[in-house]
């Protein structure tokens, strides 16, 4: 089955019709009704029975179906990749990051980039890790920033710099002062799926394997809101109980330190540039100056 046998088909699937068909692939009516004949004798069998003035898939044509649309989605990555590498060029920096950083991190960090290199400009997008990976892969994105340190196939990964596990509470509640207090707490966790979210789930089967979280958000500031309408405690990192602790937080330390790594994310092909280094450092101090607080 050649490509224009495959178009004629797919045209036809979503048209309905010849006519539609041809319309959609710019050509002729006629045209259209020979590339379907000329498909249909190499294929050997016919693709659609008409219907009341409609082609309507044959048994064959419904099976084959999912298969040309797979080749229409992979055909429709390819050339958004070849215009995504096209267009690029080192003034622009398409940023995808978890939510965590798009609350106050990376807008303080860009927003100094900014005022330093005024030719460079932005796109930030936040999404959780399998949407950034995906975009990553078909050059969407330039680099994504995320907790996530699991293998993934396919990208480079830097570990840009380390933030921590913090207890988020309204004020004026005591801190864990040791591990075994955490079974007196109302703890709301994370997805068990989130990075942040299996270090909280290790921590709470290590330290209190009795407690189990009457609440679980896929969000850390999500958490840290529901905290703030005292719905109960959270364990979170740091860089969203900082930018959510003007709304009435009060962030304390674990009884250990649990460091987690924030890493940059890259297409294995991408060499870098000064100008991607530049936005690295910005960000890299932001998170620096991230600490905790007092």
């Amino acid at each position: 089955m050649r490509w224009r046998h495959v178009e004629i088909f797919d045209a036809i699937c979503r048209g309905g019709s010849l006519t539609q068909a041809a319309q959609l692939l710019h050509i002729s009516q006629p045209a259209a009704s020979k590339m379907l004949a000329t498909a249909e004798m190499q294929l050997g069998f016919r693709l659609f029975d008409r219907v009341r003035g409609r082609l309507i898939p044959t048994r064959e044509a419904s099976i084959l179906a999912p298969y040309v649309a797979r080749l229409h989605q992979n055909l429709d990555d390819v050339s958004r990749l070849a215009r995504n590498l096209r267009s690029h060029h080192e003034g622009l920096w398409r940023i995808g990051s978890s939510p965590a950083f798009g609350l106050e991190l990376l807008p303080v960090a860009l927003s100094r980039c900014r005022q330093a290199h005024p030719a460079m400009s932005f796109e930030l997008r936040t999404h959780h890790s399998g949407e950034l990976l995906q975009a990553l892969e078909t050059r969407d994105l330039d680099m994504v920033m995320s907790f996530d340190q699991g293998e993934a196939s396919g990208v480079q990964r830097q570990v840009l710099a380390h933030t921590e596990l913090v207890h988020v509470t309204l004020p004026g509640v005591a801190p864990l002062r040791h591990w075994k207090e955490m079974a007196g707490r109302a703890f709301i966790a994370l997805d068990a799926d989130d990075p942040v979210g299996a270090m909280v789930e290790s921590l709470l089967q290590n330290h209190a394997p009795d407690v189990t979280p009457f609440m679980r958000v896929q969000t850390h500031y999500v958490a840290c809101s529901l905290v703030v309408q005292q719905v109960g405690e959270a364990l979170v990192d740091l860089v969203t109980a900082r930018a959510m602790q003007g709304r009435g937080l009060a962030i304390h330390r674990l009884p250990e330190p649990l460091p987690i790594p924030v890493s940059i994310l890259t297409a294995p092909d991408d060499a870098g540039s000064g100008s991607r280094e530049r936005v690295l450092d910005h960000i890299r101090q932001a998170l620096l100056e991230c600490r905790f607080p007092g």
